[in-house]
């Protein structure tokens, strides 16, 4: 008889119940009744209805049965997943993609559209509560304390943090040593829940609505030793469209389950000066009086062997007890296939420096293994997707607990290759003869898709983009040939520095002095995130070591130094002008005339070298357009010089400021260079032979004008120079000095008594209209106060251009220039008149 299930006054009640009459005497009557012996047995040995049954009841003989670390039943049409009890409280990851996507929906951008792309990620735990039930709950680790001695806070914290319960599940059976619980997750599989699939927030954005559970089914659960693969067929409804109409997409999702390990990798602390991504939390133990937010860095457990430790501790190099690999998804047409697979090898090198060989490898995925499925977290991937978008990028899911890398499945879209063939031609065209054709020959397209792999596996180690390392170089050493050949234009690969626009046809370049390639800031960054450190048991302990490496290294060389890109809801990023994408050297004067030389040679090319039989001229105009778009970017980096803040972190133990303003000196020629190579007009960009056949025109370069104006006829353009001038009377860029020195370009015809062209007077109304939204009454709202000296300079300056602009139209040599004239006083004198009136 089998009586686990039954409680110790049960089984009491039922031994007595054999062992007295079956009689039993009515207090109130006093009357003898017979008791349904029979019956009172039956009901006490029917389990209730939440209790679990037997094993073999649920888990029958007909089961189909995989082993992983926790096994999964298929019975009938049912799914059942049994949880060891020693699994129980253990962080699980949960990972959520698509390996189908549905047709006819493509995002904005590609995002949640391709077979690959991800579309959640958290970390679980199941738990066993009174009523013989399993909880899943969600994880969070944005409070942590590890301290739980007397005076630690690890109890506070656990007690104001209790975690999400996702779902529960009632415990069908136990095994036989009833050290596992069976648990049917047939209907949460089938189900809408945002563990396994969409978040809420995820559809929301995406417009999809509720699932249609009638047209959804489980693919397939499979088990493996450290995790669980679930794919299901999920069809969804959209949002209404504004007509009214909606649609249907079906999507087939695969959700990886994964084991993280039960103590997790050592963390180590993020750091400024070294580019890593990080994940934030507030740490109640690093402060005893308070607490301290910290940050731990992404990267994979890089660890030498057991047997190996003492050779590591020597400086020998060894290989990792877990290297890297990165497959390549069997999709990919197979002669890129060895040029992602070098750019995959190409990081060795820099693993070297950490004291590892062979730390990361690329490999093709096995075509003859049916155990192998690009789907399951254990493989790394470079998938190929099939997609329009030209872009690549290389995410990485990690245990938010220390930062560890688990896997990455890097996003490559077919059209990344037009992307890097129009960098190519518009950048490099001019110094080399093969980018100047519309179909680049394969080997010189395999090494374009080598240096974008590169990069993105960059991502995939935990590098974040090093906008600034460019900026460490000096632009007469770009067009060294023997110089830029030996040590490349950028000493980061993880830089937006595509290819070497500065060197000259007559430098004679080669390949390795055009192309970004691993350097010394990378090899530096994998060493510091990577390098084992033995004498250290904490990430506490590694701080002070880690630190100073940091201050040696750049102390040696500032070939070393990160600089963080531009971060949209950080507005401190976007003043520093050496950390700027697309970028080349330490002058950005000096090196957009150079790029601009370039762009002039290639200009007047474009239709030839576009040119394609039974076509039309669309590539010609794309092609412009790039170039443009190109030319722009030099605007640009030049304008980011004036009222440029340099931001330099630094621990106590370096010299030097942290935050500087950048030279008057060096904002006077930038404010020069825009005047003679953007607000002069740019001729040489005016080709109406290409307009003439082709969706462009000048209003392309207009734009680039109004840009680049409205962004120093700004208010935080006034505030920040005021502010220089107050730190700094003597050195400073003053903000009247600005827009004076802005006027007498934009406005050089009024002195010399010359007509005004008509993109030039288009140029003029622009600055006056833009001025106008600094004087009030709109100037409180542009952001610039009336308490401090911004808006007296401002009226100063205006009023000042009003007489100019008033006199130099009596004396205007032509009826279009004293009409625009006359127009503009009359704008400003409105304003000026309101403002006196008032």
């Amino acid at each position: 008889m089998q009586i686990r299930n039954y409680s110790t006054g049960a089984l009491r009640l039922l031994l007595l119940l054999f062992a007295i009459p079956a009689v039993a005497q009515k207090k109130d009557t006093g009357a003898a009744k017979k008791v349904d012996t029979a019956a009172v047995v039956k009901a006490l040995l029917t389990p209730k209805a939440d209790a679990p049954k037997p094993y073999k009841e649920i888990i029958t003989a007909a089961a189909v049965t995989s082993k992983g670390f926790f096994k999964v039943h298929k019975v009938d049409e049912k799914y059942f997943f049994e949880i060891p009890d020693s699994l129980l409280e253990r962080d699980i990851l949960v990972v959520g993609r698509m390996s189908k996507a549905p047709a006819d929906f493509r995002f904005i951008g590609g995002a949640f559209s391709f077979a690959g792309d991800q579309i959640g990620e958290c970390v679980i735990r199941f738990s066993k509560v009174p009523g013989n039930k399993l909880f899943l709950e969600k994880m969070s680790y944005k409070e942590r304390s590890a301290d739980s001695s007397e005076n630690g806070l690890y109890r506070s914290v656990v007690n104001s943090n209790i975690q999400p319960v996702q779902a529960v599940f009632p415990i069908k059976a136990l095994n036989d040593s009833a050290s596992s619980s069976v648990i049917d997750v047939t209907d949460y599989i089938i189900g809408d829940n945002s563990v396994l699939f969409f978040d809420a927030a995820i559809k929301n954005f995406m417009s999809v609505s509720m699932q249609a559970v009638d047209r959804s089914y489980i693919e397939s659960v499979k088990a493996y030793p450290m995790n669980i693969e679930v794919k299901a067929v999920k069809t969804y409804n959209s949002k209404p469209y504004p007509d009214g109409s909606t649609k249907i997409y079906t999507y087939e999702l695969n959700s990886s389950i994964v084991l993280l390990p039960k103590v997790p990798m050592q963390a180590r602390y993020f750091d400024p000066r070294v580019g890593f991504f990080a994940d934030d939390f507030v740490d109640f133990d690093a402060n005893p009086q308070g607490v301290k937010k910290e940050s731990v860095i992404w990267r994979w457990r890089m660890e030498p062997k057991p047997q190996d430790l003492e050779k590591y501790r020597r400086g020998e190099l060894v290989e990792p007890a877990n290297p890297i690999v990165i497959y390549i998804d069997p999709q990919t047409p197979k002669k890129w296939v060895p040029y992602l697979i070098k750019g995959i090898n190409d990081w060795q090198a820099a693993f070297e420096t950490a004291g590892f060989k062979n730390a990361i490898i690329g490999k093709e995925a096995p075509m003859d293994d049916s155990t192998w499925s690009i789907d399951d977290a254990r493989h790394s991937v470079i998938v190929y997707k099939p997609s329009a978008i030209a872009n690549a990028s290389g995410p990485s899911i990690k245990d938010p607990r220390s930062g560890e890398i688990m896997e990455t499945h890097i996003n490559w879209y077919h059209n990344v290759m037009d992307l890097v063939h129009r960098w190519y031609l518009i950048q490099a065209g001019a110094i080399d003869p093969r980018a100047r054709k519309l179909q680049l020959d394969d080997e010189l397209m395999g090494q374009l898709i080598r240096f974008v792999s590169s990069h993105e596996v960059g991502h995939t180690l935990g590098l974040r983009h090093n906008w600034g390392a460019s900026s460490t170089v000096p632009v007469d050493s770009l067009r060294n040939k023997q110089w830029v050949e030996a040590h490349g234009h950028t000493p980061s690969i993880m830089d937006y520095a595509r290819f070497n626009y500065v060197a000259q046809p007559e430098d004679n370049i080669s390949e390795k002095g055009i192309f970004p390639r691993i350097g010394d800031y990378d090899k530096w960054a994998i060493e510091w995130g990577y390098r084992y450190i033995l004498e250290a048991n904490s990430a506490t302990a590694e701080k002070p070591i880690l630190n100073k490496w940091v201050v040696n290294k750049l102390a040696a060389s500032k070939r070393y130094a990160f600089g963080i890109e531009k971060v949209p809801w950080d507005p401190k990023t976007w003043l520093d002008p050496r950390n700027q994408n697309e970028d080349l050297g330490d002058d950005a004067m000096k090196a957009s005339a150079y790029g601009i030389k370039n762009l002039q040679r290639i200009e007047g090319h474009l239709m030839e070298w576009t040119r394609e039989p039974n076509e039309d001229y669309e590539k010609a105009g794309d092609m412009y357009k790039e170039l443009v778009l190109q030319y722009q970017r030099y605007m640009g980096h030049v304008a980011a010089n004036v009222g440029g803040i340099y931001t330099t972190p630094k621990t106590v133990e370096q010299p030097g400021a942290v935050y500087e303003f950048e030279n008057r000196e060096k904002q006077k020629r930038a404010i020069a260079f825009l005047q003679q190579q953007l607000f002069a007009t740019p001729e040489w960009l005016n080709d109406e032979k290409l307009f003439s056949v082709t969706e462009t025109g000048f209003s392309m370069v207009a734009n680039v004008q109004n840009q680049v104006l409205f962004s120093l006829l700004d208010a935080k353009m006034i505030n920040r120079l005021l502010e220089q001038q107050a730190f700094q009377p003597a050195k400073a860029y003053t903000p009247a000095e600005m827009l004076q020195d802005l006027q007498q370009g934009i406005f050089s015809e009024l002195p010399a008594h010359k007509p005004i062209t008509f993109y030039r007077r288009n140029l003029q109304k622009a600055y006056v209209e833009k001025l106008i939204t600094l004087l009030p009454p709109l100037a409180e709202k542009a952001g610039l106060s009336s308490l401090n000296d911004g808006m007296s300079v401002v009226k100063a300056h205006a009023k000042k251009l009003a007489a100019e602009i008033r006199t130099a139209a009596v004396t205007a040599p032509d009826n279009a220039s004293r009409e625009h004239l006359q127009d503009l006083y009359e704008r400003l004198d409105k304003v000026l008149h309101a403002v006196k009136v008032s």
